[in-house]
């Protein structure tokens, strides 16, 4: 099945939102792109339009949670991990106050637009910031466990997900899904493919199609980038000996960073990352983009392939 995962997270705010007055969704003129629209047409006392203002989004969200609300504030990742940064640092994780942010459209997913609206730095960017917890889940059933510990706890959170339609990694109400541990999707000796975010369902396919040339590949959805699962990773290293990360983000203080920087440190094997360049990404459809990069089931099993030799 193939779904947006921003449809799958509005559709839950709202109705966690009539069960709850205290739950407030804030966009910064984003409501369209974040399939908030139905939101604020049935739970217009509970959604904030801030307008084009992310530091102002965020300032808000942070002082209507000092109040006891629970704000989960929606803008483009690309915007809101860097243009309110500070408002994330200073009102949010160090204050520590409740606010959820969900950076929407993330990755490449604006595609056609760009640098400037491409997200190739956030998850560096807020798992940086003492206190602040990242997360980027694979799929939409996955999304919809996390929103459920997400709209309990108290901590600062950053949540992204993408623009487009994804194929489901999971089933719907069969998702193996424990708070801030990476997800074993499929089981392999011969090496570990550790992905986040839209990610993980290319390296699922990437592993199907190992598996019928005799490489058997662990796959690990790390949709969890902060707290960091480090335990599987030292598990996936003692055991396969070969990691691959492959992610929607710059090769720098992602993903493959903290894979390499945990393996080095405990117990050091073979790692390779699959990411973004270190230069402004080609425009495209995200599948062009993907593939134009070796991010696409194709070329992480060629990565695959060349690790394991």
């Amino acid at each position: 099945m193939s779904q947006a995962i921003k449809k799958v997270v509005a559709e839950f705010l709202q109705e966690a939102g009539k069960k709850d007055r205290d739950i407030v969704v804030l966009c910064s003129d984003s409501r369209g792109s974040g399939a908030f629209g139905p939101y604020a047409e049935e739970l217009p006392e509970q959604f904030v339009e801030v307008g084009i203002a992310e530091q102002n989004l965020v300032g808000i969200s942070a002082g209507l949670a000092s109040c006891g609300k629970r704000p989960f504030a929606v803008s483009p990742a690309s915007f809101l991990s860097t243009r309110s940064m500070e408002q994330a640092k200073v009102d949010v994780a160090y204050s520590n106050t409740n606010v959820k942010l969900l950076g929407i459209s993330g990755g490449v997913s604006y595609g056609a637009l760009g640098m400037t609206h491409h997200s190739a730095t956030d998850i560096a960017d807020m798992a940086s910031i003492p206190g602040m917890r990242v997360y980027l889940p694979s799929d939409g059933p996955q999304a919809k466990c996390l929103m459920k510990e997400l709209v309990k706890d108290t901590d600062p959170a950053y949540v992204r997900y993408g623009r487009n339609a994804v194929e489901d990694v999971y089933e719907e109400g069969n998702v193996p899904f424990v708070m801030d541990r990476a997800t074993t999707v499929r089981e392999g000796k011969d090496l570990t493919i550790i992905a986040c975010g839209e990610m993980v369902w290319q390296a699922k396919k990437a592993a199907e199609q190992l598996e019928s040339e005799g490489i058997h590949a662990r796959v690990l959805d790390m949709y969890c980038i902060k707290p960091f699962d480090g335990e599987a990773v030292r598990k996936a290293a003692e055991e396969t000996g070969a990691i691959l990360t492959v992610e929607e983000h710059t090769a720098y203080g992602g993903l493959g960073s903290l894979v390499a920087q945990l393996t080095a440190r405990e117990h050091p094997t073979r790692v390779r990352s699959l990411a973004l360049p270190d230069a402004p990404v080609v425009t495209g459809t995200t599948p062009e983009i993907f593939k134009h990069y070796g991010l696409d089931a194709e070329g992480i099993a060629k990565a695959a392939r060349e690790l394991v030799g």
